[in-house]
């Protein structure tokens, strides 16, 4: 008999194809480190930096892409997180924090191929906005709320406000909704597996920025 199994959706497929990505990300020695209080403030400023690249590639090409019928649906404006970036990086830098933005190598590449997808390929571009905007809502509140304990930053506020989406009031809701347009991207089972490669390389993409922050910024481990 043929089988009449439903595909399991196209969100959860995702998540399924990612999950070993998504654990060596999450479990980085540069965020462990930095998330378990080994290393200052200074390694905190630097990846903020770093984040301000890739931002800045997803979001400039936002208006280009609004009408697009892949990529359309899901440029969002109360996702905007650059110039909350900058807020942060003014705050934690100060008046000159334009001078400290050189990106790392792997930040290049990713923003470039950020770039490259917005230009050419919508629907990859859309594995790289899954990939970090939804990370923002779910596991970047953990960041949040860590750093603003450990150097003392303002709750929600200066600092932090890349974490803070003031404009989504229901997280869960906005994350549910997110999934079901993913659940119905316009594109064919083929180009859903092109998809599914996208976003494990923008996990990997991630992994290799950790690995050279933590390269920057090593700590001392008892052993």
């Amino acid at each position: 008999m043929p089988d009449t199994t439903a595909p399991a959706p196209f969100s959860a497929q995702i998540r399924t194809a990612t999950e070993r990505q998504h654990a060596d990300a999450e479990n980085s020695t540069f965020m462990s480190d930095m998330l378990g209080g080994g290393l200052g403030v200074a390694a905190f400023y630097r990846y903020t930096g770093q984040l301000w690249h890739v931002y800045r590639a997803l979001e400039e090409h936002g208006d280009a892409l609004a009408a697009d019928p892949v990529a359309g649906p899901f440029v969002r404006p109360e996702l905007a997180r650059v110039a909350h970036l900058e807020d942060d990086l003014a705050h934690l830098g100060g008046a000159n924090w334009r001078d400290d933005l050189d990106p790392l190598p792997s930040t290049a590449a990713y923003a470039e191929r950020v770039r490259e997808c917005a230009r050419e390929w919508p629907a990859g571009y859309v594995a790289h906005h899954y990939t970090r905007y939804l990370g923002d809502l779910s596991g970047g509140q953990v960041i949040r709320g860590t750093a603003e304990k450990l150097w003392q930053l303002p709750k929600r506020g200066d600092g932090v406000r890349f974490y803070v989406f003031d404009q989504i009031p229901n997280p869960a809701a906005f994350k549910r909704e997110y999934r079901e347009l993913l659940d119905a991207l316009a594109v064919d089972d083929l180009e859903k597996q092109r998809v599914l490669g996208e976003c494990q390389r923008a996990f990997d993409f991630n992994s290799a920025m950790f690995r050279e922050l933590a390269a920057e910024f090593p700590t001392r481990r008892q052993g």
